[in-house]
């Protein structure tokens, strides 16, 4: 899939949108995950758009995004989305969507194999998440599959930090947040130094852990989805303004919480004038190597 995002006319790039429903009455999660979910965040009504739905909302602001669902069936029973109809779909708004994938650390070498047809078909990336995926990142049973998005030149996100999925439920419906310690990361940054890693969110309770393996490894980024900036650590906003100003990455975490409330947040953060592009955009550019499209 070759993408057709006119980067002149592009204001910002959101590299964490979620597709939460294929439009046929089938979600990424259950009932009951998605409704903590979508209190957690206090979400609007639309809880779930489809792709379709995403790709206008974000073309209709100059936008791009990055989107992806989260396949976890193993841990919670449920299916996952159609990667092939997200990709198929995709493409129909290649203008402004980029597709990621994601795959069940679970299927063990059949996730490896799974990711590389994914990626002929399209894929520009990987989404993980440790905690809803119930997988320890730095379980060499996974290494096969960061060896294939290396390989494939594809980036993964993994989820760090607090999750609002199982957020208000009894034992968080039994999600365990330590496997989204970003430290568990570090291992896969430090064994495969050719992949491009994000840590997605601020990483609370482990932000300093973030912003160290962020500091320390070249191939990882933080993107800053999941939180309004105006809740931001403020050691945080003191590496994205210095050490990390092109490390990091503008996410909303749509639909939970919208560009419209990120951005308006962000104006009023205390970000250096030369740092706000890099991270609203260059830094996306840069790091999905959409320079490259030619």
């Amino acid at each position: 899939m070759r993408l057709g995002i006119d980067l002149a006319r592009v204001d910002a790039i959101d590299t964490h949108v979620h597709i939460e429903s294929d439009g046929h009455g089938h979600f990424s999660l259950d009932d009951e995950l998605l409704d903590a979910s979508a209190a957690y965040f206090r979400a609007g009504q639309n809880r779930a758009p489809t792709l379709h739905e995403v790709a206008e909302y974000y073309r209709e602001r100059n936008l791009a995004a990055v989107v992806f669902t989260v396949d976890a069936h193993t841990a919670t029973g449920h299916p996952a989305l159609s990667n092939e109809q997200i990709l198929a779909d995709a493409a129909q708004h290649a203008d402004v969507l980029i597709p990621f994938v994601s795959v069940d650390p679970h299927d063990g070498a059949s996730a490896a194999a799974r990711l590389r047809d994914l990626a002929a078909d399209g894929a520009r990336g990987l989404k993980l998440h440790p905690s809803l995926q119930d997988f320890s990142p730095n379980d060499q049973a996974h290494y096969p599959l960061y060896e294939a998005a290396s390989e494939l030149g594809l980036p993964v996100v993994f989820h760090t930090g607090q999750t609002g999925i199982g957020a208000g439920l009894p034992g968080g419906r039994g999600i365990k947040l330590r496997y989204s310690d970003p430290m568990l990361i570090d291992d896969v940054a430090a064994d495969h130094p050719q992949l491009t890693i994000v840590l997605a969110h601020p990483s609370v309770p482990w932000q300093d852990a973030a912003i160290s393996i962020a500091t320390h490894k070249v191939n990882v980024y933080i993107d800053l989805s999941g939180w309004s900036p105006k809740y931001f650590p403020p050691q945080l906003v003191r590496a994205a303004n210095g050490l990390l100003k092109r490390k990091v990455l503008f996410g909303s975490d749509f639909p939970v919480l919208t560009p419209d409330r990120w951005m308006a947040d962000f104006a009023g953060l205390d970000i250096k004038a030369e740092v706000r592009p890099l991270i609203l955009k260059e830094n996306a550019v840069s790091m999905l190597r959409l320079g490259e499209e030619g």
